[in-house]
């Protein structure tokens, strides 16, 4: 059973293996939920703990159960109806299995709509536990059946042969399991989930494969764009679905979009900056026609992810639906074919795998928004140093030129219209050169050469005026979970 659905998983259809973490995890609140990711080395480490678990209790659960069929069976051979180990290891776990993991029964990993991707989970389920109960019915009946043929049973050293031969399929077939493993191990996501982009290589535009990248999944989408269509529904007069072949002949946009984790460190690098093409989410929804109770705009990628956004964000002719990521086509662990854009809003708004656009009223929730994070979304601003690297010891005498310090601001969909330098822990301040400017929806690059007048130990602090003069602080009324708002400080050593 456990082989079948990583065969299942690696063919890229939803197995309890892979959304079970998904569903458990709306009901752990992000405190607990940072704590646990922290004790295990990190959010990669706690998705494969996540699946290590999920196999390790189904094993256990699936022993457990052969063993009791095993002992009722020996006790009454009668009881081996078809009927009765059908309805206790088919029926019972495909009812269970649909009750408790119903909400993310619509994953899809190749871009199938929502209640297709529904049926595909519950068949591929069926088949796996099918399996299971055929395998340890037929193998209970290999094992005890007499040699005459007749349906007699025996518990004797004689089948000790017919033990061993049901052993090594079963090696086999485990052998199988761990090969397949392997394979989707290497396939997963956690070989770029959790990339920064931060330091000495900073670019106005980030190259696609440098963009940071941070994935609920285990394995994310390859969408077939001839399986993928998008629905717009809920809340209006005039439900649509778009094929992607007409949706890239409308009208199309194209701007310039910095994007920033909500887990985004003062001094991390999970922030990147992309132009961007697509259309207008308001040309979908304006020809959709909301009613008048709507208010949000729940949108949900084929891997089951979703998150809410106003009506009026959602009208913004900045807010995109796009298809093209700095001139090509989106890459597929950033969305293809079909992403949100949503300025000046922390990256988990900017849904990936888009295939259904839902306005809703003002209860929807998202994944992460029934977890706990927010309340507040929009981005704060920020700045980060990203040359000299902290702690870098300069020597007074060997220094030809002054040092280059240099960095990266960003206000959200507000621009950046100032950036300071303070060289005494933010005693006295002074600008820094914005030598590049990528707009109001996108981040600044700024610079500038520091002479020290003296060897010593030198706090460096950064800090930014967003393009309405609101100035870069700490903000104390900031909910732990709506993001981290402060300046960035480094230490510089100078000596003679």
């Amino acid at each position: 059973m456990t082989t079948a659905m990583l065969l299942l998983a690696a063919l890229r259809v939803a197995t309890p293996l892979v959304i079970i973490g998904d569903r458990l995890s709306v009901f752990i609140p992000p405190g607990p939920f940072l704590s646990v990711m922290g004790k295990v080395g990190g959010y990669n480490h706690l998705k494969q703990l996540g699946v290590g678990s999920t196999i390790a209790g189904q094993l256990f659960v699936a022993a457990i159960g052969g063993a009791v069929f095993g002992l009722l069976a020996r006790r009454n051979p009668a009881r081996l109806s078809a009927i009765w180990t059908m309805s206790i290891f088919v029926v019972l776990p495909i009812v269970a299995f649909a009750v408790g993991l119903w909400p993310v029964l619509g994953t899809s990993y190749v871009g199938l709509p929502v209640e297709a991707a529904r049926l595909v989970t519950l068949v591929g389920f069926a088949l796996c536990v099918f399996l299971f109960e055929r395998t340890l019915v037929s193998a209970f009946r290999f094992l005890t059946m007499r040699e005459t043929g007749r349906h007699e049973y025996e518990f004797t050293p004689a089948i000790g042969r017919r033990a061993f031969v049901l052993s090594a399929i079963g090696i086999a077939v485990a052998g199988g399991g761990v090969a397949l493993a392997r394979k989707l191990y290497r396939a997963a996501t956690f070989s770029y989930d959790g990339t920064q982009y931060k330091g000495r290589i900073v670019e106005p535009i980030t190259p696609n494969e440098l963009f940071y990248c941070v994935t609920k999944n285990v394995v994310d989408p390859k969408v077939n764009v001839d399986l993928w269509h998008l629905e717009v529904n809920g809340l209006v007069q005039n439900r649509a679905t778009w094929r992607f072949q007409d949706f890239v002949g409308l009208p199309a946009h194209e701007q310039q979009t910095t994007l920033m984790c909500i887990s985004n460190g003062l001094d991390a690098g999970l922030i990147s900056n992309a132009i961007w093409k697509g259309v207008p989410l308001r040309d979908l929804l304006e020809r959709a026609a909301p009613l008048s109770n709507a208010v949000r705009v729940r949108l949900h990628g084929v891997d089951n992810y979703t998150d809410t956004i106003s009506l009026e964000k959602a009208m913004k002719p900045t807010t995109l639906l796009a298809y093209e990521m700095n001139g090509v086509q989106l890459p597929h662990r950033h969305g293809y074919p079909l992403r949100a854009i949503v300025p000046g809003y922390f990256g988990e708004k900017n849904v990936k795998w888009l295939t259904r656009i839902e306005v809703a009223d003002a209860n929807a929730k998202g994944f992460y928004e029934k977890q706990g994070w927010g309340p507040d979304f929009i981005v704060p601003t920020r700045s980060r140093i990203d040359v000299p690297d902290g702690w870098s010891s300069f020597s007074l005498s060997k220094l030809t030129a002054p040092i280059e310090v240099k960095g990266v601001a960003f206000g959200g969909d507000r621009g950046v219209s100032r950036v300071e330098l303070s060289f005494d822990s933010g005693e006295t301040w002074s600008d820094a050169e914005i030598y590049y400017s990528g707009g109001n929806l996108a981040w600044s690059l700024w610079k500038t050469h520091w002479t020290p007048a003296a060897p010593g130990d030198y706090s460096v602090v950064v800090r930014a005026t967003d393009g309405e003069g609101h100035v870069q602080k700490w903000e104390s009324d900031r909910g732990p979970y709506s993001g981290t708002a402060g300046l960035h400080m480094i230490s510089v050593r100078i000596t003679a």
